[in-house]
């Protein structure tokens, strides 16, 4: 059973939303135009910010349900089932088969995996207050999604490494940021040359 729970939580996190609801509403093929990303700000860039959050919140809700596919499918929650369910989720969303595994960068289903864990891990609400909080500063000032982004990772990667968790909890904060750092480094080269796209 824990292996099918793996490959569902694959599976799960491998559903293109983005794609998907551009392909509905607008009948576009949402990698040809904007940054060519399947993720919620490109779909804003595409359709508006409607369509932008509501694919953010689908994307969200892949990783906050992952809690559940660990208690539905396995008997023994140690951290480490959690920690496997989880990367399996957004594996499956930053690599998706229905698109040649080619998916999206990962921020919105992290942070519905991360959500999803404070339930079970209290402490890290800590963390995750902070990091949204750089995340927000960032964004206002800069307007560059990829920079708050990827600053919001490392600060909750980094607070979490000191607090009284599990160590595989705080394996799992390091891949996550890992995961985000490899899925933007486009994003990291546009920043650095000044050609990153504003939201």
């Amino acid at each position: 059973m824990f292996i099918f729970a793996l490959i569902f939580s694959y599976f799960i996190g491998a559903i293109p939303f983005g794609f998907l609801v551009v392909k509905v509403v607008k009948n576009v093929d949402i990698r040809t135009v904007g940054s060519g990303n399947i993720g919620a700000t490109n779909v804003t860039r595409v359709l508006g910010k409607k369509w932008g959050v509501f694919v953010f919140f689908l994307d969200f809700l892949k990783g906050a349900i992952s809690p559940f596919i660990v208690n539905l499918f396995s008997e023994n929650q140690i951290p480490l089932i959690y920690v496997l369910v989880f990367l399996c989720v957004v594996a499956g969303h930053n690599w998706t088969p229905f698109l040649k595994f080619k998916g999206g960068k990962g921020v919105s289903t992290s942070l519905g995996v991360i959500f999803g864990l404070c339930f079970k891990f209290y402490l890290l609400i800590v963390p995750v207050l902070i990091s949204l909080f750089i995340w927000v500063i960032l964004f206002f000032v800069f307007k560059y999604v990829s920079l708050a982004s990827l600053s919001g990772a490392v600060s909750f990667s980094l607070i979490s490494a000191f607090l009284n968790l599990p160590w595989e909890i705080k394996l799992l904060t390091f891949l996550i940021l890992v995961f985000i750092v490899i899925r933007h480094r486009k994003n990291i080269k546009n920043l650095l040359t000044k050609r990153e796209l504003k939201f």
